[in-house]
């Protein structure tokens, strides 16, 4: 498995070998050997979650409280998307910026957000399947999000596409609201909370 660490800290994107034949093809989405060997600790695996959606659907930005926050491994089931890492950790020298990721099913390939990080996608197919390995289960009082619309984000949404959104996502606020509201994480709590799991996962 192949692994390169994306533009913004704390997001890697995986590459799994892809074993093909006459009956269809066989992939390991998520190895933890390579996890390891990229991020530097094991992913503690407290929820999976999985959700269909019909093409044009976005779901996000969703991000969580950190501490402890909810770490996301990430790949494509069925279908196609495009997976948006948005950084929305303030005092981070790529805060407000985005990485966007092709995750298609036929590649297996997966992307990892750790703590802190935004999450958001939009799907290319219809009936696209997307897979989330959770570091946490679901908190919903610390949940959060911001506007995947937000005009200042400019989130690469394709054009061409009718996209759909929840009512809550919708209605999320900006990251300049979100900001003057005090619910976004903080970099360096982020880090030091990311440095705590490694320094854990050493020592077990």
């Amino acid at each position: 498995m192949k692994s390169r660490e994306l533009p913004i800290e704390g997001a890697w994107e995986f590459e799994p070998t892809v074993y093909p034949d006459d009956r269809g093809h066989f992939v390991a989405p998520f190895q933890a050997e390579a996890f390891v060997a990229a991020v530097g600790h094991s992913l503690t695996v407290a929820q999976t979650n999985h959700s269909v959606s019909r093409k044009g659907v976005v779901r996000g930005v969703h991000f969580a409280d950190v501490p402890p926050g909810q770490a996301k491994y990430v790949y494509c089931a069925r279908g196609s998307l495009l997976d948006v890492v948005v950084d929305v950790r303030t005092g981070s020298p790529t805060f407000g910026q985005h990485e966007a990721v092709l995750l298609e099913s036929r590649r297996g390939n997966g992307v990892y957000l750790s703590e802190g990080l935004g999450h958001a996608f939009v799907a290319l197919d219809d009936d696209t399947a997307m897979v989330y390995l959770c570091s946490t289960g679901y908190n919903p009082t610390g949940e959060r999000g911001v506007n995947p619309l937000d005009p200042e984000l400019g989130l690469p949404w394709p054009s061409g596409l009718d996209l759909v959104l929840s009512d809550k996502d919708r209605a999320a606020p900006s990251l300049a609201q979100a900001q003057s509201d005090g619910v976004l994480p903080d970099f360096v709590a982020c880090t030091q909370f990311r440095a705590s799991i490694m320094a854990s996962s050493q020592m077990s």
